[in-house]
């Protein structure tokens, strides 16, 4: 890895490796090794931040393993912490502006909407609040934690909403039914020890970046998919480990999708759905004009949500 790379910005992610890389690790391999022994099956520890691009990307994918193997496999969200501060440059990268077009030219290659704009309207200086604001709300509820992580990748990526603000991190709080009071709290105490908590993990694996999901085996094996990968790679993972798995069927119709979820881009749509993508925007837009959804627009993109 050349000395550009590593000294590049950890926003300037690579959208043909997917991957947005933490400066500073260099060549450095990630190794499978041993694992320990979980309930399911399979283990899964994903490295994320709220705001990394390439891990927006997998939502598509994410989404679809938790329906065809949530049964046997657990996943543990650990943030990665993808923008300490402005004290990185690089790859011409040195101020929050100089994100924005990045970030339009990811939108099109995940085919997932990103709005670049927020860093030139109202850009972050961290990631970490929002991420120390994801540990708080899991100390409320495991559940409740990763549909505000939700929230506030919507709010970030289509919404253009600064998430290291408490403002926008109350109103996802109170959205998804968590105590905002509570959350508060945490944000303040304990969420900051458990955010280092999840940094020294993360140097324990080897992590250099992110999305970067380990799949542990019951039996001390482990497979890792690095960056935003088709859904293939993370089912075969998963298969590699536990090969007498079987996926679980579940109803693809928009009301069943749609009642698990209250909001899809097309993307998403499309990877859970199997309708084509040429065909998707179409279907969800008659299902708008009918009154049963509602829509999104951005310059990068809509999601349509339920009403």
């Amino acid at each position: 890895m050349s000395n550009e790379i590593i000294k590049t910005n950890p926003l300037l992610c690579d959208p043909e490796t997917g991957i947005c890389e933490i400066p500073g690790f260099g060549e450095q391999e990630i190794s499978a090794g041993n694992a320990q022994s979980n309930e399911k099956p399979v283990k899964v520890v994903y490295f994320t931040d709220p705001i990394c691009s390439s891990c927006w990307g997998i939502e598509p994918q994410l989404r679809k393993l938790k329906l065809e193997y949530g049964n046997n496999i657990e996943i543990e969200y650990r943030m990665g912490g993808l923008l300490p501060d402005w004290s990185y440059s690089g790859g011409g990268i040195s101020k929050p502006s100089d994100v924005a077009h990045h970030w339009d030219e990811a939108s099109e290659y995940y085919d997932m909407p990103i709005d670049g704009d927020v860093w030139l309207e109202d850009p972050l200086n961290s990631s970490y609040p929002p991420s120390i604001a994801f540990k708080a709300a899991q100390l409320q509820d495991q559940d409740k934690a990763i549909l505000f992580l939700r929230e506030i990748k919507e709010m970030v990526f289509l919404e253009k909403k600064n998430i290291s603000k408490w403002e926008h991190l109350e109103t996802a709080a109170q959205k998804v039914g968590l105590d905002v009071e509570k959350l508060k709290s945490d944000f303040e105490g304990e969420a900051k020890a458990l955010f280092n908590g999840d940094l020294k993990i993360a140097r324990e694996y080897g992590v250099r970046g992110f999305p970067t999901l380990f799949f542990e085996g019951s039996n001390g094996n482990r497979e890792m998919v690095y960056g935003s990968k088709p859904y293939p790679f993370y089912e075969t993972a998963i298969l590699k480990l536990a090969p007498n798995l079987s996926k679980s069927e579940y109803d693809k119709n928009w009301e069943s999708l749609f009642s698990k979820h209250t909001s899809f881009t097309a993307k998403e749509f499309t990877e859970l759905s199997g309708i084509r993508r040429s065909e998707s925007e179409e279907i969800l837009d008659k299902l708008v004009s009918e009154g049963k959804l509602e829509k999104l627009n951005t310059k990068n993109g809509a999601l349509w949500m339920s009403r």
